[in-house]
């Protein structure tokens, strides 16, 4: 009997030393890593793929809505996005603490110091000294504002405020202002809200419900209306004009006040209610606790080994961090329909999420990647076209392909369950097929009349090269899943169409000296070298296009370009599903390593942008991986690092951060089919803790800085020549023991990842 007790207190000692070890996994989150430069994360506290995210406002114009230090606040609102380009989108519902008379609605302040962890923000001011204090749940978020002794305790709420306003109407990705109301409603409480039309995606007008509760009674009050303020007035109704409110808890009883914020899409009454269910107490560091219990309950899917460098660990937490931000989970919350569907905005934005977030998602929260599945079929159900780019309750943007298709392929092959895959291919299909008119920015393919008369979209109409090569992709998706429901007719449609990216595919033309590239063509078959720009009928001005080529002129719209965002050197190398025919149309495998060096050593990669993510494993198809490890530990160390500006590019709601986590974990997906590329990890020792109890682990035995390529491996201690695993034999669970040496060997080189 003592034999046995001792053994389950061995268990049970063992069991919490795991539970300490992974419950230190949040705190080393750094909010701040890729806040500064083009990473443009949200820095302040949320919960995982939270619909609140309170955080301060540096101005109008940054996206997140904070700058560093010294720039101004000019207030803390409630609703934000995460690494995004573009035009800026929400920021609504403002507060700000102040002391002093109750006579004008600018508050601007300066931060003198600011602590900034996973899930709580601070901040003090300088010029009156307040300490500001914030955390959140999933819709409500919760301040502690200290004041200093003897002063008024004072607040400004600002409904009419927003991030992105231009003095210019209809300024294109600027917000423009609809309406927005206030009203005291007791001594405790304010209600309102603020609706805002455009911003990054040109979308319809949407409306940001809040309700504002005080653990301290209003002592005296002013409203505001279009300039105006008014003493006797505890309401400011909605006539097109912004309102808010200033309030004064007066100079008695304690310094310290807190303040609740629900958010709702729905009505004020729905943001209240989010307040009563979610936070009833006013307990601050309650609802901190929890929402750092919520993060590490997923941020433990993953542990590393302990001896890993601590600015790893910071790198690889804080990249699963940036990828739970968005998309935004808004299920019970949506203003459009009404279903027991999940529902979830902020896709910002598909084109980019497909290569890398999805895919880790998949693999390690497939339940919540279920969820966000659904909730786009949802989508398609009642608007009609897959989202690519969604915000603020409309789908309002395109870049390239259909992109959804992507995501749905992905977990299809990686047979993801709970999914109608009959309806998902009929929403692929609704894509592929029909027309979106005039809403092409907004939905659906654009260019698809040419593309389907052509097979390729001609010089002329916006994007048409990143277009037509992401379409080929999508048609590649299409075919995929197609196939597995055993519709063979649509199958061999879709898979001849997977190769229309050859008609666009100029064989002839070299650069750099390497051959072949993807270049302008008109529509009637012709080669461009020279392009017009401008829509002018009378002139018409010409330059010269080469593969180099990273911008139009200036006065050309930098939507309507031929490879947006890109060249033709990265965007010839973004055929996902038959690179090994790009490969033999750039050469073969010789000529196209000197095309990979010479992509790579001249800086011709953008590390920054998306469409050449997967570029740096190319190596892998041509039977050298070990050449795509030492590209990504070069990328890696030469443009992430720990420091704010430690994100080489907009972080894209992730996207960005998940290629840097993946990476680091020595696997890589191709998306849309199933299988991880390897590469030598730059952690030792990875355990992926997967649904049904299930473990993987991958192990680089013997790595050092020396011992950087893998000279044999072993899975489920059998020996194992693929620098390539499929996703079942990751998830079945199992051990993969990567075998470390100074110098490449002839593990991997000869069973290339798999093809169409």
């Amino acid at each position: 009997m003592k034999k046995k007790q001792n053994s389950i207190f061995v268990c049970l000692t063992l069991l919490l030393q795991c539970f300490c070890l992974n419950a230190q996994n949040h705190r080393f989150i750094d909010p701040m890593i890729g806040s500064e430069g083009d990473g443009r994360v949200f820095i302040g506290p949320s919960c995982p793929f939270g619909m609140v995210k309170p955080s301060p406002d540096c101005t109008v114009s940054p996206n997140s809505g904070w700058l560093p230090v010294p720039k101004e606040v000019t207030g803390f609102s409630q609703v934000h996005v995460s690494g995004t380009g573009g035009g800026p989108k929400y920021g609504n519902i403002q507060i700000m603490p102040f002391s002093g008379a109750l006579d004008k609605l600018d508050q601007t302040a300066h931060r003198t110091e600011e602590n900034v962890r996973l899930g709580y923000y601070e901040t003090v001011f300088q010029e009156n000294q307040i300490k500001t204090e914030i955390t959140t749940g999933e819709k409500v978020s919760f301040y502690r504002i200290s004041y200093p002794k003897n002063v008024s305790k004072d607040l400004k709420i600002d409904p009419g405020f927003f991030l992105g306003e231009n003095p210019v109407p209809n300024s294109r990705e600027s917000q423009q202002f609809v309406g927005s109301q206030i009203e005291i409603v007791s001594d405790t409480e304010v209600r309102g809200y603020s609706r805002i039309r455009g911003g990054w995606n040109n979308g319809r007008a949407y409306t940001v419900y809040f309700w504002a509760t005080f653990d301290q009674p209003i002592a005296k009050y002013v409203t505001w209306k279009d300039g105006k303020f008014y003493s006797n007035q505890s309401a400011q109704f909605d006539s097109g004009k912004k309102t808010a409110a200033l309030l004064s808890f007066g100079k008695e009883g304690k310094q310290e006040l807190n303040v609740k914020i629900g958010i709702s899409f729905l009505s004020e009454l729905k943001a209240k209610n989010n307040i009563q269910v979610e936070i009833p107490h006013w307990d601050f560091n309650t609802v901190l606790t929890a929402l750092e219990n919520k993060w590490e309950q997923l941020l433990s899917k993953i542990s590393i080994s302990n001896d890993t460098p601590l600015d790893y660990k910071k790198m690889f937490y804080t990249g699963l961090y940036h990828t739970m931000l968005m998309p935004v989970d808004r299920t019970g919350e949506n203003p459009l329909w009404t279903n027991d569907e999940p529902y979830y905005d902020d896709f910002y934005c598909i084109w980019d999420t497909f290569r890398t977030s999805s895919p880790l998602l998949t693999l390690i929260d497939s339940k919540r990647q279920l969820d966000i599945i659904n909730g786009m079929l949802n989508i398609y159900q009642h608007d009609g076209y897959l989202p690519d780019g969604r915000s603020g309750n409309d789908n309002g943007r395109t870049q390239g392909g259909s992109n959804a298709e992507v995501v749905l392929a992905d977990a299809f092959v990686k047979k993801l369950k709970g999914i109608n895959y009959e309806l998902a291919l009929k929403a692929m299909l609704k894509d592929a097929e029909v027309s979106p008119g005039g809403n092409h920015e907004r939905e659906g393919r654009g260019g698809l009349t040419e593309y389907l008369n052509l097979g390729y979209i001609p010089y002329g109409i916006d994007r048409a090269g990143n277009r037509t090569i992401d379409y080929a992709y999508n048609d590649y998706n299409i075919a995929t899943v197609a196939k597995g429901l055993n519709y063979m007719d649509t199958y061999d449609r879709y898979i001849k169409q997977a190769d229309n990216w050859k008609n666009l595919w100029r064989a002839d033309y070299e650069n750099n000296g390497s051959k072949g590239f993807i270049m302008p063509k008109d529509a009637k078959g012709n080669w461009l070298d020279n392009v017009v720009f401008g829509e002018s009928k009378i002139q018409k001005p010409t330059f010269k296009y080469t593969p180099v080529i990273t911008e139009s002129p200036w006065y050309v719209c930098h939507w309507c370009v031929f490879f947006y965002e890109g060249t033709s050197w990265e965007y010839s190398l973004s055929i996902p599903h038959d690179l090994p025919e790009v490969i033999t149309k750039s050469g073969g495998a010789k000529a196209f390593e000197k095309r990979l060096n010479t992509f790579f050593d001249t800086k011709l990669y953008d590390v920054s942008n998306e469409p050449s993510f997967l570029a740096p494993t190319m190596y892998h198809w041509i039977g050298k991986p070990y050449l795509s490890s030492d590209r990504i530990r070069a990328i890696i160390k030469e443009n992430f690092n720990t420091s704010r500006n430690g994100l080489p590019g907009n972080d894209d709601s992730g996207a960005m951060s998940s290629w840097l986590a993946f990476h680091m974990m020595g696997l890589y997906p191709n998306a849309g089919q199933p299988y991880y590329l390897l590469n030598t990890p730059l952690i030792k020792e990875t355990v992926l803790h997967l649904e049904e109890g299930k473990t993987f682990k991958i192990t680089a035995k013997n790595r050092s800085d020396k011992k950087k390529y893998i000279k044999s491996a072993l899975l489920n201690g059998k020996a194992y020549n693929k620098a390539w695993i499929l996703h079942e034999d990751v998830i079945n669970g199992g051990e993969l023991v990567l075998e470390m040496d100074a110098k490449p060997s002839a593990w991997g080189t000869t069973i290339l990842p798999p093809n169409k």
